[in-house]
């Protein structure tokens, strides 16, 4: 699995990468802007993150921004459906207006700081992602099940 943490606050990016880190590869971003370049990258190169984990409050551009950047670029290479990033918001604000617009641009969970291992792999599973011991987390689809 390959996640993109984007998260301008080192403690909660070295624990989001501690919890994510054991499913397979992690790519870290300072800001929003950061985590679109990053995205893109992965884009052009045909190695598209299955998981995509962005804070709310960051500067330069805030977590709702880079989500709907997200499914732009998403949009334009023609990914859809089951091909899109399984996009997770992570924030310590729980304004119910920035959790709605979260969803409105395409986020598929919701999580306030700070994040609990369990609340984070509940939604893992929830999203299709089974840790496998021997050969590394699988997004399962429902032709594999």
């Amino acid at each position: 699995m390959r996640t993109l943490i984007i998260e301008d606050d080192p403690t909660n990016q070295r624990l989001m990468e501690a919890y994510l880190s054991p499913l397979g590869e992690c790519v870290l971003a300072n800001d929003g802007s950061q985590g679109i370049e990053r995205f893109a990258s992965a884009l052009e190169d045909e190695k598209p993150f299955d998981l995509v984990c962005i804070d709310i409050m960051m500067p330069d551009m805030d977590g709702v921004a880079a989500l709907k950047k997200i499914r732009e670029m998403e949009s334009e290479s023609g990914r859809y459906g089951s091909q899109e990033a399984k996009v997770l918001m992570v924030s310590a604000v729980a304004d119910k207006e920035i959790v709605v617009e979260a969803f409105k641009q395409g986020c598929e969970a919701y999580i306030i700081k700070p994040v609990q291992r369990e609340e984070l792999f509940r939604h893992l599973k929830t999203f299709g992602f089974e840790a496998l011991q021997q050969n590394g987390p699988k997004k399962t689809s429902p032709t594999s099940r």
